[in-house]
Parts: C-alpha cells; sequence; structure tokens
C-alpha cells in the first residue's frame, strides 16, 4: 500500500496510532506506562503546534 494513498493519509494514520497507544497506555498501568502515555500523546500536540504556527512562505519570495 503504498503510492498516493499513503503519501495522501499516511501522516494522520500515524498521528491516530500514536494517539490510541498513548490512550491505552495511560489506561493500562503507572510508572513506565505514565511515561510512555505522556510521549505518545506530546508528539502529536507538538507536531500540529510545529506545523500550524510556522510561517507561511509567500509565493514569488
Amino acid at each position: 500500500m503504498s503510492g498516493p494513498f499513503m503519501r495522501m493519509w499516511g501522516a494522520p494514520i500515524a498521528l491516530a496510532v500514536l494517539t490510541v497507544i498513548g490512550l491505552i497506555s495511560a489506561l493500562v498501568g503507572d510508572g513506565v506506562w505514565d511515561h510512555v502515555s505522556a510521549l505518545a500523546l506530546g508528539i502529536p500536540v507538538l507536531l500540529c503546534l510545529w506545523f500550524g504556527l510556522r510561517k507561511k512562505r509567500q509565493p514569488g519570495n
């Protein structure tokens, strides 16, 4: 499954899987699971902030 489908949906699927891992690990246990959930839930948030707050380039500049 490569080509246009994965080019368009690869990143959203990866973020969804990361989010599910973070939510499940937060429910499963304590200790190291808390760190796994914080990391897995923090990465999508940081990526959204990174791509949402970066400056847009003007065409022709």
